[in-house]
């Protein structure tokens, strides 16, 4: 049926054994619904540009007077003589992924299969304890900048995490691009300036490297550390290897034949691993005490599992060596300094680390300030009895 729709008429048509449509004869396509229950709801039809059909409800009645029911029918109705789908668009806003949903693809199609092990768990780390929280909640179409922005600021306490964060989600929003969840170029991430980080070099001196390796043959001797321990603490000196590396490695791994250590992965991809003879000496001595079944160079305190944490034990030499303020990460750190200080050039400690970049290397070179200095000495001290 058809009528003008007013509140009288819509509160006088009487319930049926179907629903009951009232057409208004006013604005095409408006209409109201009585269901045989007598409940009475707003509602519009109209056909998409490219002939779709859609009948959104507006309302109940009651929630909404007539006339707000039809103001919001012309207003949608304008929108579909522009080109637009109101209820199109809002069904694809409901349907849209949040940053959580978005989290879990990230992490299960691109972290789980292109990254290592240690950066997934890093990610998820990071996600859990900072982006979710922050905007696990939102779209991924409507995050913007000053969201990207808001979250990075409140990490300013802690730069370092701070950038990781932004990195991830940068890394996000790519593929979010690239899986059609939010228009190109449309990164929020981009223009958010990074936090200036200190970078942390701390270097062993001869005489506190003298103090870590007696504490070392103590705690060795004492059995007050697992071989597996003082172990990995001497190959990390020995060897300028990071801490993954070393926890992560297998003697299937290790080449004695050519002395080295050949790595399938690290974080710079496939790495070799040159051995001096005192971390040759070391492998031995592992190899002595290696259980039968064990794949791991570094054997955990359970069967057939490899050791993953080093940081209390590391925390007990230092103190049993004097040692303050000192990382693992420092052993490797005190390993260029060694080979600057022996007059090696960079591109061979840069070979040596396993660094991709040159760049990465040129931060040790000020290191080799001192053998300088020492030849301009010298080269004065011949000099100076010419002089007048």
């Amino acid at each position: 049926m058809r009528a003008k729709l007013t509140k009288r008429v819509v509160e006088g048509v009487s319930p049926a054994e179907r629903d009951v449509l009232v057409w208004d004869t006013e604005l095409p396509g408006f209409g109201c619904k009585v269901t045989p229950k007598g409940r009475r709801s707003y509602l519009l039809y109209y056909r998409t540009a490219d002939g779709r059909q859609r009948k959104p409800a507006l309302g109940t009645h009651g929630a909404l007077t007539c006339e707000q029911a039809r103001d919001m029918a012309r207003r949608m109705l304008a929108q579909v003589v522009s080109g637009g789908d109101p209820q199109g668009e809002k069904r694809e806003g409901r349907a849209a992924p949040t940053i959580a949903e978005l989290a879990e693809r990230y992490l299960a199609e691109h972290a789980a299969t292109k990254k290592r092990a240690s950066s997934a768990r890093m990610d998820k780390l990071n996600l859990r304890v900072h982006v979710l929280p922050a905007l696990g909640q939102l779209r991924v179409k409507d995050v913007s900048r000053a969201d990207v922005a808001q979250l990075h600021h409140a990490m300013r306490s802690t730069p370092g995490a701070a950038n990781r964060v932004l990195a991830l989600l940068s890394k996000m929003f790519n593929l979010a691009e690239r899986w059609g969840l939010r228009p190109d170029h449309t990164n929020p991430c981009r223009h958010v300036q990074r936090y200036a980080e200190r970078k942390m070099e701390r270097f062993l001196s001869p005489e506190e490297m003298a103090r870590l390796v007696a504490a070392l043959a103590e705690a060795e001797q004492d059995g007050t550390e697992t071989p597996s321990v003082v172990g990995a603490i001497r190959l990390l000196a020995f060897t300028g290897g990071r801490l993954g590396e070393i926890l992560g490695l297998r003697w299937e791994h290790v080449d004695s034949a050519n002395g080295c250590l050949r790595l399938p992965t690290s974080k710079t991809g496939r790495k070799v691993i040159v051995l001096n003879q005192a971390a040759s000496e070391q492998l031995q001595k592992l190899s002595a005490n290696a259980s039968e079944d064990s794949p791991w160079v570094i054997e955990g305190a359970k069967a057939g599992a490899a050791l993953v944490n080093l940081q209390k034990p590391w925390h007990r030499i230092c103190l049993k060596a004097g040692l303050e303020s000192v990382r693992l990460h420092d052993l490797r750190h005190s390993f260029a300094s060694a080979a600057v200080a022996g007059g090696l050039s960079l591109p061979v400690i840069g070979a040596l680390l396993g660094h991709q970049h040159p760049a990465t290397t040129a931060r040790y070179a000020h290191l080799a300030a001192d053998p300088l200095k020492a030849a301009a000495e010298l080269v004065g001290a011949r000099l100076r009895p010419a002089v007048p």
